[in-house]
């Protein structure tokens, strides 16, 4: 993937012309100023594109821990590559250190925003910070849940609002030994369920 810094002018001059297309005045009193205000929003929406989110996992530190550590309910924002609408909501990540390295827990965090921070599926968004983990920190296993609401669902097409998808991406210990998965889910799951 090619990381170029955002066009704004390129991108603000394709928003006007989304404008004139829909049959809107971009020249407008209320409009003027909206090809650059989307330019620059989706320049901080997809500024997961420019950078290497897993890099943040290079972090570690020895303190012997080897029990799962888990980080529940980031939440995150993302943009959907089907429709370029948002779609946010909360990711759970958990692992088993390996060897007692852990990671800052805010790494996991910036981990999630930038694989959010792109065009993207919610599936592939699960699968690539569970890879990015498993990658850098050598865990005996991971799990990533996401719970999203999609705009694209909510305000177009079948307009269900409130609907709600998850995905999850297990892997080593955490998919294949089912005591460990089950605590990792239960730990995931707020006091009293859903």
């Amino acid at each position: 993937m090619t990381k170029q810094p955002v066009d704004l002018e390129a991108a603000a001059q394709a928003v006007r012309q989304l404008l004139v297309a829909i049959g809107e005045d971009p020249d407008r009193e209320g409009l003027a100023d909206t090809p650059m205000r989307v330019a620059k929003a989706f320049e901080e929406m997809t500024s997961g594109l420019h950078i290497d989110p897993a890099k943040h996992l290079e972090t570690r530190f020895n303190i012997g821990h080897d029990e799962v550590v888990l980080v529940r309910d980031i939440t995150f924002h993302s943009l959907c590559e089907h429709h370029l609408l948002p779609f946010f909501g909360k990711a759970h990540v958990a692992y088993l250190p390996a060897d007692g390295q852990v990671t800052g827990l805010s790494k996991l965090a910036r981990v999630v925003d930038g694989y959010a921070r792109r065009p993207q599926v919610q599936e592939r968004l699960t699968m690539q910070i569970a890879d990015a983990i498993e990658e850098k920190l050598s865990p005996r296993g991971c799990a990533v849940v996401i719970e999203a609401e999609h705009l694209c669902m909510t305000v177009r097409g079948v307009a269900k609002p409130g609907a709600s998808t998850v995905t999850s991406a297990l892997r080593g210990a955490m998919r294949n030994n089912p005591a460990t998965r089950a605590e990792v889910l239960a730990l995931i799951a707020p006091a009293g369920g859903r």
